[in-house]
C-alpha cells in the first residue's frame, strides 16, 4: 500500500508522526513524506521518499504580521494569538493543498496520513477522493464550548476547502476523518474521548540518535533534572532564570538550550548545571528524576510515558493545556509566567522567578504522590495500541 504522510516543518509537528511512519514502512508499505525541505535530510536518512510541500511556520507568521524577515521572536505572545488562527487555518493549509494536489494526482496513494496541524494535506486528499487519516500532535481543546478562535479557524478552513471543491462536514472534528489520538485518556480533553473519529495510538517519543551527555551515564549520588524550553518559545532570560532556580537544589541539572538560543551567552554556570545545545530527548527522559519544560507535547508525552514527574513553565501554544492536564492528574505542577493574569508581555526576562522554580522543583522531587501518579499515567500509555499495531490497521481506513 502506498501512503503519503504529511506534517508541518517543525519538530513538534513532524516528530510525533515518525513512529507510525516508520512502523508503516517496516510492515512493507511504500511511504512518501511530504513536508518542508529542512526535514528532508532526516527523512531521507530514515529511508522515506520525500516531496517538498508547504511553507515554514515562521515565514507564514511573517506574512501575516507584514514583517518581511518574519522575525516572530520579536513579537509578544499576545500579538501571536490572532495571527496564529490565520497561519494555521488559512495560509499554511492553502499552500499545502496547492503543493500536494499535483503530487497526489501523480502518485495516487491509497491513503494520506496528515498531522492535525496540517489540514491542508487532508483537504488535498479529500479533493481527489483519496482516503485520509488525521494524526494528532497535541491535546484536543474542548470541542463543545464554542471557543471563538476555534470557530474562526474553522470558518477560514471552510473557505480554503471550498476553493478546491471540498465541503467540510458539520459536527465532526476538523475534516471528519479518523483521528489517531496520541493522548492517554487521563490527559485528554474529556469531551473528546467519545468522539467516533478517535482511534487511540500510543505516543512513542522520537528524537534523532546521538550520544547522551556524560553526566547522564555517570554514577550519580543525587537526582538528575532535565530542563528545556523547547525549539520555539524558549528565551535565554527565561532559561537562565530556570537554571538559577534548579541549581540551588542538591541535584544535577541537564539543560537543552534548543536551536534558537546560543549556549555561549550564558557564561560561567554553577558546577551542577550541564548545558547542551541538543540532547537525544527520547533516550534521556527515562533516565531523569524530574522534567522541567515549556509544556510542548513532545516533552509532555515523553516524560509521561517514562513515568517522570513534570514541572511546567508554559508560555504559549498548547503548553497551558498540557500543564493543566498533568497537574490535574497529580503528576506535576505548573508555574504561570509573571504577569500572565494581567495580560503582560510573557517574553520578559523574569518569566518565572528562580525562587519559584526552586520551591516547586524541590517539592516535586520529594513528592511520592506525584511520582506514583506519573507512574500510573505511564502504565496507561503502555496499554495503548502501539504504532506497529496501528500500522497494521491502516488498510482498514482506506
Amino acid at each position: 500500500m502506498k501512503i503519503v504522510f504529511s506534517s508541518l516543518s517543525g519538530y513538534g509537528h513532524a516528530y510525533p508522526l515518525l513512529p507510525l511512519a516508520l512502523a508503516a514502512q517496516k510492515v512493507g508499505h511504500d511511504v512518501i513524506y511530504a513536508t518542508g525541505e529542512r526535514f528532508h535530510p532526516l527523512l531521507l536518512g530514515l529511508g522515506f521518499r520525500t516531496v517538498p510541500a508547504g511553507m515554514p511556520i515562521r515565514e507564514a507568521f511573517g506574512t501575516v504580521l507584514a514583517e518581511a524577515d518574519g522575525k516572530t521572536g520579536e513579537v509578544t505572545w499576545q500579538e501571536w494569538l490572532e495571527p496564529a488562527v490565520r497561519v494555521f487555518s488559512e495560509l499554511i493549509p492553502r499552500r499545502f493543498a496547492a503543493d500536494l494536489l499535483p503530487v497526489l494526482r501523480a502518485e495516487r496513494p491509497d491513503l494520506v496520513v496528515y498531522q492535525a496541524g496540517n489540514p491542508g494535506a487532508g483537504l488535498a486528499a479529500h479533493s481527489l477522493g483519496i482516503p485520509a487519516v488525521c494524526h494528532s500532535h497535541a491535546r484536543a481543546e474542548a470541542v463543545d464550548r464554542g471557543d471563538r478562535s476555534q470557530q474562526r479557524g474553522m470558518e477560514l478552513l471552510r473557505t480554503v476547502a471550498a476553493e478546491i471543491g471540498v465541503e467540510l462536514p458539520e459536527g465532526q472534528h476538523l475534516l471528519g476523518d479518523r483521528y489517531l489520538d496520541i493522548y492517554p485518556p487521563t490527559l485528554q480533553e474529556t469531551s473528546f474521548l467519545n468522539h467516533p473519529e478517535r482511534v487511540a495510538l500510543r505516543p512513542v517519543p522520537f528524537s534523532e540518535s546521538g550520544e547522551l551527555p556524560e553526566i547522564v551515564l555517570a554514577e550519580r549520588k543525587r537526582p538528575l533534572v532535565y530542563l528545556t524550553l523547547g525549539t520555539v518559545v524558549g528565551t535565554a532570560p527565561a532559561l537562565r532564570a530556570a537554571m538559577d532556580g534548579l541549581s540551588a537544589l542538591d541535584v544535577e541539572v541537564l539543560v537543552a538550550a534548543g536551536p534558537n538560543i546560543s549556549v555561549a551567552e550564558f557564561g560561567v554556570l554553577p558546577g551542577n548545571v550541564h548545558l547542551e545545545r541538543w540532547v537525544p530527548q527520547a533516550e534521556l527522559l527515562p533516565l531523569v528524576d524530574l522534567a522541567v519544560h515549556h509544556g510542548g507535547s513532545g516533552a509532555t508525552l515523553g516524560a509521561a510515558g517514562a513515568g517522570v514527574p513534570q514541572l511546567f513553565l508554559p508560555v504559549g501554544f498548547d503548553g497551558f493545556l498540557n500543564a493543566g492536564a498533568v497537574s490535574a492528574a497529580g503528576a506535576g505542577r505548573r508555574l504561570l509566567p509573571e504577569g500572565a493574569e494581567r495580560g503582560e508581555d510573557l517574553r520578559r526576562a523574569d518569566v518565572v522567578s528562580a525562587a519559584a522554580v526552586t520551591e516547586a522543583a524541590g517539592g516535586l522531587l520529594t513528592d511520592s504522590d506525584a511520582r506514583q501518579a506519573a507512574k500510573a499515567i505511564a502504565e496507561e500509555i503502555a496499554t495503548m495500541p502501539s504504532p506497529t499495531e496501528v500500522a497494521a490497521r491502516l488498510p482498514e481506513f482506506c
